[in-house]
């Protein structure tokens, strides 16, 4: 778990951090952030307020001793530590994971990533671990840090080119299963001698691979399938955040061009959306956004839009 600390600042204080990390400072579009910087892979936030005060947090190793800069009284933050499943294979390795599957209006994401033994320390450090264990705020600091500290490749479907392949007779499983495939041989392409290949699995092998001969790409064989796979290999850990950090850097374009808020699922809120959206934009526009074959989409026909 890394390291926070969090301070209460004035005017004046908060003027000093952002002078003191200024060449420092990352874009960062979060709604609630004023000011955002990495130095030495620590964190630095400030956070909007209307106030006097203001919250900055330090987060990473080393960020006590940049919070002191500021105040020498900062401590760390004590959180309760809750044990995770211990990673069962450290060697070098490259793995999978994918995100989106189940969101009716945002796309579909797969991340092979590539770890070396050497790097599996730096992971525990930075708090690598199942994205689901972490937060969007978290996975947003760890996302600027990780894309560029390690190797992976990512693949995005827009839902219009989903709808197109589901056309012609893919399944959701088995798109899935071929972007896995092409983003695994694209990193063993780059680390041919990487024999320890892992997928968090989500159908059953044979099935897998059964999906893959009507590709175009090269089938990689030799995959090891476990489902919690974020839980058992650092690869597929790291590559479930690096997806999901994608997935809401592409949330954030959609709401940006159609200036609405894009929900994440397909249950009441997606249904609520397609219809605000459709009496904004229109069917036509609505059917390129939206995964065709769920059950959301098919409703829209039975209810009246407004």
């Amino acid at each position: 778990m890394k390291p926070i600390v969090s301070l209460t600042v004035d005017d004046i204080t908060l003027a000093r951090i952002k002078e003191y990390y200024a060449d420092y400072q990352v874009n960062n579009e979060g709604e609630y952030i004023d000011f955002y910087a990495i130095y030495n892979d620590v964190v630095i936030t400030a956070y909007l307020s209307k106030k006097a005060r203001h919250k900055i947090t330090f987060l990473g190793f080393g960020a006590l001793s940049e919070a002191r800069k500021f105040d020498e009284n900062a401590g760390l933050v004590e959180k309760e530590y809750q044990p995770k499943k211990e990673w069962i294979y450290f060697g070098d390795q490259i793995g999978s994971d994918e995100v989106g599957v189940g969101d009716f209006v945002l796309p579909m994401i797969v991340v092979a990533a590539f770890v070396s033994e050497s790097d599996v320390d730096e992971l525990i450090k930075l708090g690598v671990k199942d994205s689901k264990q972490l937060d969007d705020k978290t996975i947003m600091e760890l996302g600027l840090i990780i894309t560029k500290k390690f190797k992976f490749s990512k693949l995005t479907i827009s839902n219009e080119k989903y709808n197109e392949i589901v056309a012609k007779g893919d399944n959701i499983n088995s798109i899935k299963a071929k972007m896995h495939n092409r983003a695994l041989n694209n990193m063993h392409q780059e680390y041919p001698d990487v024999i320890n290949i892992f997928v968090d699995q989500f159908v059953n092998e044979k099935k897998y691979y059964e999906y893959l001969v009507t590709g175009k790409d090269p089938i990689l064989k030799g995959i090891t399938f476990k489902t919690k796979g974020e839980s058992l290999f650092p690869c597929v850990a790291l590559a479930s955040i690096i997806a999901r950090y994608a997935f809401l850097k592409e949330k954030e374009a959609l709401e940006k061009k159609y200036e609405m808020e894009f929900p994440f699922g397909a249950g009441k809120k997606a249904d609520a959306f397609a219809t605000a959206f459709i009496a904004k934009f229109g069917r036509d526009e609505f059917d390129k956004i939206a995964k065709q074959n769920f059950a959301n989409f098919r409703n829209l026909d039975s209810v009246t839009l407004i």
